[in-house]
């Protein structure tokens, strides 16, 4: 297994679905740069649905030595910048970002990337779910948009929908 470093959404959206502790089954170790952390605890305090790092012993705070100057310019956020400035430093690290833009720079620069979905798609390879139809379904309703070809790519590489269907409109249900 490898050491995973998480930018703030991946966080967010495991924890409003139930299923944070994913994360703990599928890495040796994960990290979280403060800047992650305090937008999680500014979540808290202006009373989103957000997970108390405090109560997830297996985040373990790490911070990176240097950021990239050329990141700072672009329209990222604190997290985003120094997670993926962490796994710069650390290659070995799969970066956990869902912003395009955040996963395009990321990309870029070599980084290993998974997003929210990816997660869902290794945990069920993993067996930790049998489906993932109805966590995509929490997942636009906890206001992750998901266009309707991701969504059905998704279901698609989860052996959830056949390839052949032209109509996916009812899948989505």
């Amino acid at each position: 297994m490898q050491k995973a470093i998480s930018n703030t959404s991946p966080l967010l959206y495991l924890h409003r679905i139930g299923r944070l502790d994913w994360l703990n089954s599928m890495f040796t170790e994960i990290w979280v740069p403060g800047a992650v952390i305090n937008e999680l605890k500014d979540g808290i305090q202006k009373g989103y649905d957000s997970p108390n790092p405090d109560k997830y012993p297996w985040m373990k705070l790490v911070e990176p030595n240097k950021t990239p100057s050329e990141w700072l310019s672009l329209d990222l956020g604190r997290g985003e910048i120094s997670a993926m400035a962490l796994a710069l430093e650390n290659p070995g690290c799969i970066v956990l970002l869902d912003d395009a833009l955040a996963r395009r720079t990321a990309q870029a620069a070599g980084l290993c990337v998974w997003g929210t979905l990816k997660i869902l798609l290794e945990a069920k390879n993993r067996g930790l779910t049998e489906r993932i139809a109805p966590l995509l379904k929490r997942l636009e309703e906890k206001d992750m948009w998901i266009s309707e070809d991701i969504h059905n790519r998704i279901l698609l590489l989860a052996g959830e929908i056949e390839e052949n269907i032209r109509d996916y409109s009812d899948q989505r249900d």
